[in-house]
């Protein structure tokens, strides 16, 4: 493993064996922000087109600790982009007093009628980014107060209320 990035100090426990021979922990390049992640299988196992999304196990835990700080789980863009392979959840996030195995919701967003997307024991079929955590101070309030036009107030225009292009 490499110097902790920011002070920021993580302990991985190694849940799958097998992770070890696949070479995790790494990341794909030298300035990968994502940590790749494998699908700790037994088997082959399809994901079906529009099927409720699967667990896969991730075969570790890991010890953040640290309130500063969470991680994400995110797509691996190619997997979702050339073959529909996405997160159920869309991003999974690990809290830093999460220490329980990581597991990847896995989802064929393809059209019914479209192959299952296989899914193979080993491949890598997320990523894991860590991120810090800012908690402000909330406040309950009657109303909010003015803001000058050219602060930019919108109002309650909602999407798109600033227009196009």
């Amino acid at each position: 493993m490499s110097e902790p990035a920011h002070g920021l100090d993580v302990a991985i426990r190694l849940l799958d064996p097998r992770l070890a021979g696949w070479g995790f922990p790494r990341w794909g390049s030298a300035l990968a922000a994502g940590l790749d992640l494998h699908a700790c299988l037994d088997a082959e196992t399809p994901i079906l087109p529009q099927a409720p999304a699967i667990l896969i196990p991730a075969g570790f835990a890991l010890a953040i600790r640290d309130p500063g700080w969470c991680a994400m789980v995110y797509p691996r863009s190619g997997l979702g982009h050339r073959d529909g392979l996405v997160l159920g959840n869309t991003v999974g996030v690990i809290d830093a007093d999460y220490e329980g195995p990581l597991m990847i919701s896995a989802w064929n967003r393809n059209p019914p009628g479209s192959a299952a997307i296989p899914v193979r024991p080993g491949e890598r079929v997320a990523q894991l980014v860590f991120t810090r955590v800012v908690r402000p101070s909330l406040r309950v309030v009657e109303a909010f107060p003015e803001l000058e036009a050219e602060a930019g107030a919108r109002g309650a225009g909602g999407f798109g209320s600033t227009g196009r292009g």
